[in-house]
């Protein structure tokens, strides 16, 4: 298993998805994020078919403090089930692995 992931989620709005970004990084859940959009997404959604803009939120950190993320992300996120998912980084510069994993070490204030 990786020991680094990356966490995705979209929000309705920029404002929304760099206010979610911020206090996941603030409380060192992730080394950095990036807020991406609009992006248009297709969906199912309630049983219907639909189209919307979003605004995807990727956040860089590692695998060991996921449910601490998740229920930071669900607890903060404007959507009652927003779509969160973990996919693992299986490759990267030393200097940018060694970057997340000391930026989400809560010990590090």
């Amino acid at each position: 298993m990786s020991d680094y992931m990356q966490v995705s989620t979209a929000t309705p709005t920029e404002d929304q998805a760099v206010a979610l970004a911020g206090s996941a990084v603030k409380a060192r859940l992730a080394a950095g994020a990036q807020v991406i959009g609009p992006v248009t997404s297709v969906f199912w959604h309630l049983g219907e078919y639909g189209t919307g803009q979003e605004y995807k939120v990727l956040l860089s950190t590692t695998t060991e403090r996921y449910p601490e993320r998740e229920a930071h992300l669900l607890a903060e996120h404007p959507w009652d089930t927003p779509e969160l998912i973990a996919v693992p980084i299986t490759a990267g510069s030393a200097g940018a692995l060694d970057w997340i994993r000391k930026s989400v070490n809560p010990q590090q204030d």
